[in-house]
């Protein structure tokens, strides 16, 4: 996504905050999804990005979206994750945000970046 961004000119800020976005969708897919499939759809003045996981769900998302909170395992904090940042970070780096989600059957996590 960088590079073809980059290719059709867009500002180094807006990459980096699709980049930010999109990075941290998709480690939560990996961590609490296990694993996922990632969308992107360009448009000449922004960007979507679509995360899809077929993982447990997020039971509480009011709660999910606060800094802080995680349910990440420990194998993931011992690499690093897991500090309950992903969504806010998602949130403060992308102009809309849209969770659908439902217990026992995934997340999709749908972000719009405009330039």
């Amino acid at each position: 996504m960088k590079k073809t961004l980059t290719k059709l000119g867009v500002k180094p800020e807006s990459i980096k905050r699709a980049a930010i976005a999109m990075y941290e969708a998709e480690i939560n897919a990996v961590i609490h999804g296990h694993g996922g499939m990632a969308v992107v759809t360009i448009f000449p003045d922004s960007v979507k990005i679509e995360i899809i996981d077929h993982g447990p769900g997020i039971p509480d998302v009011d709660q999910a979206m606060r800094e802080g909170f995680s349910t990440a395992p420990d194998a993931a904090r011992e690499m690093g994750f897991g500090a309950g940042m992903g969504l806010p970070n998602m949130r403060k780096h992308a102009d809309t945000l849209e969770i659908d989600t439902k217990v026992g059957e995934g997340t999709k996590v749908t972000m719009c970046i405009k330039f």
